[in-house]
């Protein structure tokens, strides 16, 4: 059965030698691009197009056409490849068409090699584009799978290119447009698609209604870094799912940033390495037509560590992609329904009698059927997914485990400090057990802010302001604690500053196990006292660093991480306090110092726009579940929850006791 690929759908292949048939309204260059495990092109050599058509396992059309076919061999295609992404253009020049907008909707094929079709999509749509990635081919789990891509860029093939990771795209682009209008190796056009039964495929006369996109973020909404880069310059807004900002790691940024006070960069780290990464777990055999079982560490990375991280944000990707088919596909149900029903309603024939009747319960059967056929797509995805992290999660390490994870109950001290940390986990509504944890990547490149006010969201609202303050301060301690634990011994100190002295409670892990750097700072004195220090901290490493003399610094200058914890703000600030928490939240993550605020942005709108840039350079998570972080593929909502020690459980008390007893060990 083929299955009819909506805009971010992904269907599996049954086998690796493929067609790719492309039928256009006009002549279109078509071409493919080779990616690695992050999507990245490498180079020219890694591009087919009219000019060089041939590549292993890749050949496609010499010149522009209406028609296109392209040969695909996914098993000689080089071991480093794991992405093939087909790519439209429209020729440049006069008599051509400047933008997909005025020509009918392409629609693209994957075939077997015996004409079999195994999966189609049309690309609605698309307006001002000029050049569109109308779907790629990936590998996930060790089986190939093909994705709906529909990524329309007005800036044409340069900017496609561009988005790809390709340097020099621009000069590549330009030489594919010349080879086109030079009729470089002219050859007879295929022939297009055919169906089964053997007639021409009908291409559509233009443009079928737009599946309704995903609707957008409300304001305020935190995006995750991803394992992709948004969108180039010129990408078209609305003909895909552009990244906003992953890092996510899920939501808020979990993605690093720049240093220095500069823009946060919310792409994806990718990690630079000389050599190939060694070869991820091989998966069990698969039964036929069925995906291969999951295994734990999947993904390419140099460490296992690496692999997981790798394979958490694919998992992350997955699933935004897979609920944004569903809600697509759903969307343009009930859109074709509402125009069914307007064209039924405005038949005079239908004024009377059943005729009526009879035509809106079609109109409702037919879109509760192509619901019904979404949601079981979906539901294959889900419970892919599902079966994927039920086999991650307890193979994850103690920085990317949760409290409950009986990892945790192993603990010792680390030798050298992890990639990443676990901030808590994300889910959606279309199934809110399936979580995926938000991972941050260390060391922390920008703060966190803990918003403990009610205005929050419905949740907060819901609770008791000292209890939603109690619960703030409760998930700053833990943080902090995995902050202690995954740090080697004696290189992260915590500071508090608790003016009204209201956390004493909440602190009482960190104040028994003797980890804090000094007593929790109290009074106006206290404040001015610990920022006073940790902003000459700062300031002198700058200095040091600035001027390559880092021998220089003074002797008892401590150049391990910081963190300060900071609550109640403002209470206990004056102009001076806020000018050095600025300071440190803007130069702080650069030179190893750390912000964690637990506050109510209500409580400091006194200050007016002054603290805007403070608050933005914040990643803000909640300490009661809310869906205020976006993800930077297709902008979903995602519900974050904090990581939460089980009720009734030691482990917190005993890992800090572990951390306690290396830093004795150990004394600087």
């Amino acid at each position: 059965m083929t299955a009819e690929l909506v805009r971010g759908q992904n269907h599996t292949l049954p086998q690796t030698r493929l067609e790719i048939r492309v039928s256009a309204g006009s002549p279109v260059v078509a071409g493919a691009t080779l990616g690695d495990e992050h999507g990245t092109v490498r180079g020219t050599e890694w591009v087919a197009h009219p000019g060089s058509p041939r590549l292993p396992g890749l050949e496609v059309s010499r010149q522009a056409a209406a028609d296109h076919r392209l040969a695909v061999d996914l098993d000689a295609l080089p071991g480093a490849v794991h992405r093939v992404t087909v790519l439209l253009a429209l020729p440049t020049g006069a008599g051509h068409p400047a933008r997909f907008g005025a020509v009918a909707a392409p629609f693209v094929a994957v075939t077997g090699l015996d004409g079999t079709e195994i999966a189609t999509f049309t690309l609605i749509g698309l307006d001002t584009e000029s050049a569109v990635a109308a779907l790629e081919l990936y590998r996930r789990q060790g089986a190939w799978k093909v994705r709906a891509v529909g990524q329309g860029y007005s800036a044409g093939l340069a900017g496609m290119l561009a988005d790809q990771g390709l340097d020099r795209a621009a000069e590549l682009a330009a030489s594919i447009q010349d080879a086109v209008a030079s009729g470089l190796a002219r050859s007879v056009a295929p022939p297009p698609p055919r169906a089964p039964d053997g007639e021409r495929v009908r291409h559509p006369a233009g443009p079928a209604p737009a599946p309704t996109d995903p609707a957008p973020p409300r304001p305020g909404s935190e995006p995750v870094g991803g394992p992709t880069t948004g969108p180039a310059p010129g990408a078209s807004t609305g003909t895909a799912p552009g990244a906003a900002a992953p890092g996510a790691a899920a939501a808020g940024n979990a993605a690093p940033g720049t240093v220095g006070g500069g823009p946060i960069d919310y792409a994806h780290p990718r990690r630079q390495t000389s050599a190939p990464p060694p070869p991820p777990p091989t998966a069990p055999a698969a039964a036929p037509g069925q995906p291969a079982p999951p295994v734990a560490g999947d993904a390419t990375g140099w460490s296992m560590d690496e692999r997981l991280y790798n394979q958490i944000w694919g998992m992350f990707e997955d699933l935004a992609r897979a609920v944004a088919a569903y809600r697509s596909a759903v969307d343009f149900a009930e859109s074709r329904m509402e125009q069914e029903l307007d064209r039924a309603l405005s038949d005079p024939r239908h004024r009377m009698g059943g005729a009526g009747d009879l035509a809106r319960e079609r109109a409702r059967d037919k879109c509760q059927d192509l619901t019904a056929r979404a949601r079981e797509v979906l539901d294959r995805d889900l419970s892919q997914l599902a079966a994927e992290s039920a086999v991650v999660e307890p193979a994850l390490p103690a920085p990317y485990a949760g409290w409950d994870n009986p990892v945790w109950h192993g603990y010792r001290v680390p030798m050298e400090l992890p990639m990443a940390l676990r901030l808590g986990d994300l889910h959606l509504p279309e199934r809110t057990d399936l979580r995926i944890p938000l991972l941050v990547r260390l060391p922390l490149e920008r703060g966190v802010w803990i918003d403990s006010g009610r205005t929050a969201s419905e949740a907060a609202a819901a609770t008791g302001g000292d209890r939603l303050r109690r619960l703030a301060m409760d998930t700053a301690v833990t943080l902090a604690a995995r902050l202690l634990a995954v740090y080697p011994a004696n290189e992260f100190s915590v500071h508090v500053i608790d003016p009204a002295g209201a956390a004493a409670g909440a602190l009482a892990p960190l104040t028994d196990a003797g980890l804090l750097a000094a007593p929790p700072a109290s009074g106006a004195g206290g404040v001015s006292a610990v920022l006073a220090h940790l902003t000459r901290r700062v300031d002198l490493v700058q200095m040091a660093v600035r001027a390559g003399a880092a021998d220089s610094l003074p002797p008892d200058l401590d150049t391990g991480e910081h963190l300060l914890i900071v609550n109640d703000f403002p209470h206990g600030f004056d102009d001076r306090a806020v000018t050095q928490l600025r300071y440190l939240a803007d130069e702080g993550p650069a030179v190893g110092v750390h912000l964690l605020m637990v506050a109510d942005r209500e409580d400091a709108r006194d200050y007016g726009p002054v603290l805007d840039p403070l608050w933005r350079s914040l990643l803000r998570v909640t300490p009661v579940a809310d869906d205020h972080l976006v993800d930077p593929w297709v902008g979903h909502a995602w519900t974050y929850e904090p990581c939460r020690v089980p009720e009734g459980s030691r482990v917190l008390e005993q890992v800090l006791a572990l951390v306690a007893a290396a830093r004795r060990a150990d004394p600087r």
